[in-house]
């Protein structure tokens, strides 16, 4: 088997959709190396094992030595992609970009050999276009083209706004391909018609390539249900500690164990198979196989010394209720003492809001000492040595 074939078949295993297959082939056959582009919108600080789907693709790529380009939209930011959303994003500031953009290569690093990527914002060349410049990439489209996408058609039949601006979205992203005289570009399936819109693009502007596109699974979120995404708080981030991480991949449910051992580990259905076969069998449990699944992804994106770590400290919490081993925390000096349990919380970063609180106590998600806290009024008389339990693989003990 040839050289290209191989890595033909590499590239395409585990997509959904490559447009267009045969175009693909015929790079490689000819031994091009390919500018491939991944973007990310600074939307939030943190990446997360949602975005590794696309990255472990990214890093096939790399590895075979293509021209790999890490798009930070930092001006499509601005706009909030509207792709799945039923209302308009609240535009975020120049300081919220910057700072969520700040550690982006870090957690990118995490995958990618940094040394061997063009990291590239799009505002060098948006925030340079002039009205006319926006006029005549308008004109590259029609409006029902536009609104031929799902998420946009469904708010109009459901008599919902869209803000002129979020139609601009999907031009941006494409002219991105334009300036970056992409040969690749990779997204998930959500990601689908502003693909393809930067190939529609590309061949306007009077480009003598277009690029293809490679869409791959969505992750489903913690919860199992949805996407994996910070904004539904379901996520497991590439840049929070090794032990929390290895909680939340413990509190999945256990159907979608399968989805994680295929798509952050590549495991091949055999291997589930035989699991799925000893599980059925009694010869071994499904709290063993997450645990070799937590195991596995925590040493795959940290390292194999923190993935231990984080074994034996999730074995001594939560199945042996060593409570030594619970994250230690200090409380600012000025927290009123007895404090509202929500307040407290909120202090230790566990929620973002105060119905999420209530949620979580409404659930009986929420301990203090091993007793469930049912009051979402309660005020809390703190003092060092205490544990508390918010979640599934969240448990604090104050110093």
């Amino acid at each position: 088997m040839k050289d290209y074939t191989k890595q033909f078949q590499e590239l395409i295993a585990g997509t959904i959709q490559v447009t267009p297959e045969q175009e693909l082939l015929a790079k490689l056959k000819q031994g091009e190396t390919l500018r491939v582009k991944l973007g990310a919108d600074p939307t939030a600080p943190d990446l997360h094992l949602g975005h590794a789907v696309v990255l472990l693709k990214m890093k096939q790529f790399q590895d075979f030595g293509h021209h790999i380009i890490f798009l930070i939209g930092d001006f499509t930011a601005r706009i909030g992609d509207p792709t799945g959303k039923s209302k308009t994003r609240p535009p975020l500031t120049t300081q919220e970009i910057a700072k969520n953009t700040a550690t982006y290569l870090d957690q990118v690093s995490k995958i990618l050999d940094p040394k061997k990527i063009s990291i590239r914002f799009n505002a060098e060349w948006l925030d340079k276009l002039s009205a006319k410049d926006i006029v005549e990439l308008c004109a590259k489209v029609t409006l029902a083209q536009l609104t031929e996408r799902e998420d946009f058609a469904n708010r109009l039949k459901n008599r919902e706004p869209i803000s002129f601006h979020e139609l601009l979205y999907p031009l941006f992203q494409g002219y991105d391909s334009v300036e970056l005289d992409a040969d690749v570009e990779l997204g998930g399936t959500d990601q689908t018609f502003n693909l393809l819109m930067g190939r529609e693009l590309q061949e306007r502007y009077g480009k003598k390539k277009t690029q293809i596109i490679m869409t791959v699974p969505i992750l489903e979120g913690l919860d199992g249900v949805h996407k994996m995404s910070k904004s539904l708080k379901n996520y497991v981030g590439l840049a929070e500690p090794a032990d929390q991480a290895y909680g939340k991949l413990m509190s999945i449910p256990d159907q979608l164990m399968w989805r994680y051992l295929k798509l952050l580990l590549g495991k091949p259905e055999s291997y589930m198979s035989e699991y799925q076969e000893r599980v059925a069998a009694g010869t071994t449990s499904p709290m063993a196989l997450k645990k070799e699944m937590a195991r596995e992804i925590v040493a795959k994106f940290w390292s194999k010394d923190e993935a231990e770590k984080a074994e034996r400290q999730f074995e001594a919490l939560f199945q042996n209720k060593d409570y030594s081993k619970a994250t230690p925390f200090t409380l600012p000096k000025d927290t009123p003492n007895p404090i509202w349990i929500i307040e407290l919380m909120k202090l230790f970063g566990a929620i973002q809001s105060s119905s999420e609180g209530r949620r979580l106590i409404q659930e009986g998600a929420v301990k203090i000492d091993d007793e469930k806290v049912t009051d979402f009024q309660a005020t809390i008389a703190w003092k060092k040595g205490m544990t508390i339990k918010i979640g599934k693989h969240r448990i604090f003990t104050l110093e």
